[in-house]
């Protein structure tokens, strides 16, 4: 796993409309970005809708939200069109950011699926806070709060 303090490592990937999108995109954001194992799953329907639901509470406070799986781009739009999704969900179809940032894999009937893991990264581009195996329930809440936190520091 990456290690907090260092330089959060760059990426382009597309999101969900298929638009190219870079670290640099967030430079003076404060930037969440939550790995979860497969769109259109119960814990990650969970995780993204809870995301959506206070999208205006992170804006207010700066920060950014973006999902990261493996899936395509197709299957992304599909998931955000029928949940009514509004964060934006980065392809990683290749996993090269997956690798980079060394997410864990665990495997459920077997096949391996990439573990639900969150990283914070501060406004100029440094890795702040990871959260390990992350349970889908509140988490929003917890990472406000806890950013929140480490904005007044």
């Amino acid at each position: 796993m990456i290690d907090t303090g260092t330089k959060f490592p760059n990426f382009s990937l597309k999101n969900q409309n298929g638009k190219v999108t870079n670290l640099s995109d967030f430079h003076g954001s404060w930037l969440v970005l939550y790995v979860y194992p497969k769109d259109d799953t119960p814990g990650c329907t969970l995780e993204a809708k809870s995301f959506t639901t206070t999208k205006q509470e992170f804006e207010k406070a700066g920060i950014k939200v973006v999902g990261l799986s493996a899936d395509d781009v197709k299957s992304h739009a599909d998931f955000c069109t029928k949940y009514s999704l509004t964060v934006d969900l980065l392809s990683d179809p290749q996993a090269e950011l997956l690798k980079t940032l060394e997410v864990g894999q665990s495997e459920y009937k077997g096949t391996k699926y990439w573990d639900r893991t969150t990283f914070v990264v501060d406004p100029s581009g440094v890795l702040k806070k990871v959260y390990l195996k992350v349970n889908p329930e509140g988490h929003e809440q917890t990472l406000l709060k806890d950013i929140l936190s480490l904005k007044n520091q």
